[in-house]
């Protein structure tokens, strides 16, 4: 190893300590550099790592190029235009994407994180089943408070007509 890079953030302050923590530690026995990196920053550059599926090299996107970052708690629009020159264009104003998934998850009984157990059961399911609203914000922005709020009252109503609701159309739901 020449270094040890570590996320400061944004993210969850519990599991930003823990990294910190743990990436100082190693560094500080192994006797190398420490490097801070932006967690965000880290998402974009992901796309750079050399690795190889279905044995073939993967390409890397050509600068510049608009990067949609989802995680957990953060949805942005990234106008990257080299390595170390970006700038955000739009995000989530309140909720972002992952929390959304992870809220509507929890609320029909899946697993965390959400959001794969919702894409996995949706290739199943009718995606015209059920309408939902689409967020809708100024610019590029985004914000999934209120479709939050929706789910909850879908499921709330699907379960005072039918306490097997989500069971019966977990698919469809998801889809």
């Amino acid at each position: 190893l020449d270094a040890v890079a570590f996320t400061r953030g944004p993210g969850l302050m519990g599991a930003l300590l823990v990294g910190v923590s743990f990436a100082k530690s190693l560094a500080l026995s192994l006797r190398i550099p420490l490097l801070e990196v932006n967690h965000m920053q880290g998402h974009v550059l992901a796309h750079f790592i050399d690795r190889k599926e279905n044995k073939e090299p993967v390409r890397h996107p050509s600068f510049p190029f608009l990067c949609l970052t989802v995680s957990g708690g953060h949805t942005q629009v990234v106008q990257v235009s080299d390595y170390l020159d970006m700038k955000v264009i739009g995000e989530t104003t309140d909720d972002a994407a992952g929390e959304a998934f992870d809220k509507a998850a929890k609320v029909m009984g899946l697993p965390y994180p959400g959001g794969v157990w919702i894409d996995k059961l949706a290739r199943e399911g009718n995606p015209k089943a059920f309408k939902f609203p689409i967020p809708q914000s100024p610019g590029y922005g985004f914000s999934f408070s209120g479709l939050k709020t929706s789910f909850l009252n879908f499921i709330k109503a699907g379960l005072a007509e039918d306490p097997a609701f989500i069971e019966s159309r977990k698919q469809d739901i998801c889809a």
